[in-house]
Order: structure tokens, then C-alpha cells, then sequence
């Protein structure tokens, strides 16, 4: 279970109470008005994360590559179907 620190802790106490909580937890939630709001976590499991996510972007271009979901035109012409968006 992940511990929570309130936006009035973090506001007194600052980075040592998310390092405390990040010292025995993999992410910190903050609350805010009891509702939790945002989540801390260390930058190496952030880019993980974000890894993971570029990796499910490309399998599913790829995807949709081998589908032929996907469109052939010119720069002019790309240009001109996003103005008509």
C-alpha cells in the first residue's frame, strides 16, 4: 500500500517528508483536501515508466502499419487536412 503525505505536510515539512516516505515506498501520494491528487516517485522509476509507454506506442504504430491504417500524401496535403480539422 502506498503511503500519502498531505499538499499542508509537504508544504511544512518539503522534500524529507517524500524522501521518508520514498525511502520505504516505490511512489508517494500527496492529497490534497483528502482526495489524492499527485504521485511522487524517483526519476529512474519515472523513466522507466515513460520507457514502457514508448514501447506500447510503437507496437501499436507498428500495428497499425502491418492494418494499413495509415495514410500516404504530400506535406501540402497533410497540412490542408489539419486545417480542416
Amino acid at each position: 500500500m502506498n503511503e500519502s503525505i498531505t499538499a499542508n505536510e509537504l508544504k511544512t515539512k518539503g522534500i524529507s517528508a517524500i524522501n521518508k516516505i520514498l525511502s520505504k515506498e516505490s511512489e508517494a501520494i500527496i492529497t490534497v483536501r483528502g482526495k489524492d491528487k499527485f504521485v511522487v516517485l524517483p526519476i529512474d522509476k519515472y523513466n522507466q515508466l515513460r520507457e514502457y509507454e514508448l514501447e506500447a506506442a510503437l507496437e501499436e504504430i507498428k500495428r497499425e502499419l502491418k492494418e494499413g491504417k495509415f495514410v500516404e500524401e504530400s506535406i501540402e496535403e497533410h497540412i490542408k487536412s489539419l486545417n480542416n480539422v
